[in-house]
C-alpha cells in the first residue's frame, strides 16, 4: 500500500514565520491535491518545547551558529513550533481531514529531530515507522517542508526502513542556508534510492 507523509506544513516554515521558507506556502496547494490520491496520509510536526536547545535564544548565540547538541552537531535556529503556539499549527488551507494521524517530532530540549521516524541520534522512534508497517504500507511518498532538513532526513530514514520512496519535488521548499544545499539534498537521497517524482506523475491509489 501507499502513504503520503506530509512533513512540517506548519506556519513557522511559511512566508512570514519564525522560521520561512521561501516560497514555503506553495507546498500546500500541492498536498492538497495529492492527499486526494492516497489510501493513507500522515503527517509529522515540529512540536518543540520552549526550552528547546536548538533554539539559538536558548543557547546565547546568533541564530545561524553551527552549535552542539545531544553530542551532535547542531544549527541554531529562531525559536520555531513551539507547542501549542499558532506557529506550530498547521498552514491554513491544508486539508487535514484525511491525515490518519500526526507525529510529533522535536519534543525532548536536548536533541533535535528532523526526521519524521527518529530524532537525530536515533535514539528514540516516534512510532511512524510501526505505524506504517502495521497498515500495510510498503511504498510512500514524501513532501513538505523542508527539503534541506526535515523532508531529506524523513525520506533517507524511510529507506534505512525498507520502504520504498518517492519524494515529491514540486511539494517541497528548501531553506538553503548554504547555496546548494538543496541540490545537495538531492542528490543524497537519490544516492540512497529515493526516486525523484513531480506530482503529476502519481496516479489515484
Amino acid at each position: 500500500m501507499n502513504a503520503l507523509i506530509l512533513v512540517d506544513i506548519q506556519n513557522d516554515f511559511l512566508p512570514g514565520g519564525a522560521l520561512a521558507v521561501p516560497r514555503g506556502d506553495e507546498v500546500v496547494s500541492v498536498a492538497n491535491r495529492l492527499i486526494e490520491r492516497f489510501p493513507l496520509v500522515v503527517a509529522t510536526q515540529d512540536w518543540h518545547p520552549e526550552n528547546h536547545g536548538s533554539f539559538a535564544s536558548n543557547q546565547g548565540k546568533p541564530v545561524g551558529t553551527l552549535a552542539e547538541l545531544g553530542g551532535l552537531p547542531q544549527v541554531l535556529w529562531p525559536n520555531h513550533c513551539v507547542q501549542n503556539t499558532g506557529g506550530a499549527a498547521f498552514a491554513p488551507g491544508l486539508n487535514t481531514a484525511k491525515i490518519a494521524r500526526i507525529f510529533p517530532k522535536g519534543t525532548e530540549p536536548e536533541i533535535d529531530s528532523y526526521s519524521g521516524f527518529f530524532d537525530n541520534g536515533h535514539r528514540k522512534s516516534t512510532g511512524l515507522g510501526d505505524y506504517l508497517r502495521q497498515k500495510g504500507v510498503t511504498h510512500v511518498f514524501v513532501l513538505g517542508l523542508a527539503t534541506d532538513y526535515c523532508v531529506k532526513a524523513t525520506a533517507l530514514d524511510a529507506r534505512k526502513l525498507g520502504f520504498e520512496v518517492a519524494l515529491v519535488v514540486d511539494g517541497c521548499r528548501g531553506v538553503e542556508l548554504n547555496a546548494g544545499d538543496c541540490e545537495g539534498a538531492l542528490d543524497a537521497m537519490r544516492e540512497a534510492g529515493v526516486r525523484l517524482v513531480e506530482s503529476g506523475e502519481i496516479a489515484a491509489g
